[in-house]
């Protein structure tokens, strides 16, 4: 009797791991003017998420400390499982054309740009789902940023649009 329970279950456990290598995202849109987080893989839409965005969200990122989220083309290039947000993504910002722009004006671009959950050890954290509150980076809930990191493997390319 328990070895057939233990069977369906490996199986099911077998199926449900082979479904999302299967749903594995190939590309990541972030539309910041909706404040949404769109996954697909080949044109297709797998799952979308609510978003939070730097404090001062309108316009593209140019400097360090400007709180803005960047637009342009990144990769997602690996995970923190150490992060101080539950979970992050990182976000290859600065780009070589925001780089350029930002030398051009003698400026440092900043970076370390994430997707990320929400801070570690904060009672009150689910209040700011729903506002604009980090330094620039995308911020997500702490179910989604479980789920998207399951989803996109590092290497994923990111749009970040206006």
């Amino acid at each position: 009797m328990a070895l057939p329970l233990a069977l369906f279950l490996l199986v099911i456990l077998s199926l449900n791991s082979y479904a999302s290598q299967l749903l594995q995202a190939d590309y990541v849109l972030v539309k910041k003017s909706d404040r949404t987080l769109f996954l697909f893989r080949n044109n297709q839409l797998i799952k979308s998420y609510r978003i939070s965005l730097g404090k001062n969200p309108i316009g593209a990122k140019t400097q360090r400390g400007d709180k803005k989220t960047p637009e342009g083309l990144y990769n997602i290039d690996f995970k923190n499982r150490q992060s101080k947000y539950h979970l992050s993504l990182h976000i290859t910002y600065p780009n070589k054309r925001d780089k350029e722009r930002s030398f051009e004006r003698d400026l440092n671009p900043g970076g370390s740009i994430y997707i990320h959950g929400l801070p570690n050890k904060n009672k009150n954290a689910g209040l700011l789902i729903g506002s604009d509150w980090t330094n620039g980076c995308i911020a997500v809930s702490n179910n989604a940023i479980r789920d998207i990191a399951k989803y996109v493997p590092d290497g994923t390319p990111i749009q970040i649009t206006p």
